[in-house]
């Protein structure tokens, strides 16, 4: 059973930083494209941030460009969301997405709110 399991959300003061994880259970990481996504009440579900399989490749959503870093170790078969500099309009529900590269499999953590609020 392939299981994403997010954790780290909380809620903290503008300007403050959380790292959320998310931790695969069920699938081989190396083999799958990982990305963060977050979906704030009555918006869309919108990418954050994207990670290459293998080849250290990232894209970010030009609102978090400087502030968020996302990054993966394979061996332990987890994916980070570094956030720094915090704002009220980072709350959301933030979501790990799993796409395999060589395939059309992909996997959905539930999710993990974190709130920015003074």
């Amino acid at each position: 059973q392939v299981q994403l399991v997010e954790s780290g959300g909380g809620l903290v003061q503008p300007g403050g930083s959380l790292r959320l994880s998310c931790a695969a259970s069920g699938i081989t990481l190396s083999l799958y494209r990982m990305s963060w996504y977050r979906q704030a009440p009555g918006k869309e579900r919108e990418l954050v941030a994207r990670i290459t399989n293998t080849v250290v490749i990232t894209n970010y959503a030009d609102s978090v460009k400087g502030r968020f870093t996302i990054s993966r170790d394979n061996a332990k078969n987890t994916v980070f969301l570094q956030m720094n500099s915090l704002k009220p309009d980072d709350t959301a529900v933030y979501y790990c997405k799993a796409d395999q590269v060589r395939g059309t499999r992909l996997y959905w953590g539930q999710g993990t709110q974190v709130t920015v609020s003074s």
